[in-house]
């Protein structure tokens, strides 16, 4: 299905905080190069038919001051839209909420960077449990399927992604990944020994979504 070396190391990733109304957050950006125009990727992200072919089904009013909803997960407001250079919009999930800023731009070899900070309050509890790969992992698996999809003319099947990451390779992509977000948050300053515990914690919490598929002997 997927090159999982190559897929995890075209994928940027870092940690910091910044300072905004609701006071100090947690900044996670990621960011993948797509070989495909600006004009392109912004389509895919935002049209909602295409959506659902590389990420979830989602419903509402995708447009300035709209509300959204992806299913089985995060709804919220747009709160900026720039097409085709960014968006930005709350994520709300359960009781929390988050926020969420995407800005596309052209790399110096003509491919569109698709990026994407996912602003949380410091001191969240699901960040202090399981670290940035709490978010950053499932982001991971959104910035694969956008790679596939675009790179293909067929669209997503959601069955066939989640029985590959119960796959072998599919269980060292969510590992790898969530090493990566581990040596993102040390290199952010994080205490190395909790950024261990809270990466190996989010680790066995996705595999474990997925689990490996047994094999008959």
């Amino acid at each position: 299905m997927i090159d999982v070396t190559q897929q995890v190391n075209a994928v940027r990733r870092q940690l910091g905080t910044r300072v905004v109304e609701a006071g100090e957050v947690h900044v996670m950006t990621i960011s993948q190069a797509y070989d495909a125009t600006i004009e392109d990727v912004w389509d895919a992200c935002t049209d909602p038919e295409r959506i659902t072919r590389w990420f979830l089904p989602v419903s509402g009013e995708l447009r300035l001051g709209g509300r959204y909803q992806l299913e089985g997960n995060a709804g919220g407001t747009i709160e900026r839209c720039d097409p085709p250079k960014g968006f930005a919009a709350t994520w709300e999930y359960g009781e929390g909420i988050s926020w969420i800023e995407v800005s596309l731009s052209t790399d110096p070899d003509g491919r569109t960077r698709f990026q994407l900070e996912h602003l949380a309050t410091v001191g969240d509890d699901q960040w202090d449990e399981f670290g940035p790969g709490a978010v950053g992992i499932g982001w991971d698996m959104g910035f694969m399927g956008l790679y596939l999809y675009m790179c293909s003319t067929h669209p997503g099947d959601p069955q066939e992604a989640n029985a590959w990451l119960a796959s072998d390779d599919g269980q060292r992509f969510l590992t790898l990944c969530s090493e990566q977000w581990y040596e993102a948050n040390v290199a952010a300053g994080a205490d190395q020994a909790k950024a261990r515990s809270a990466a190996d914690r989010v680790t066995v919490a996705y595999t474990t979504a997925f689990p490996e598929e047994e094999t008959s002997g």
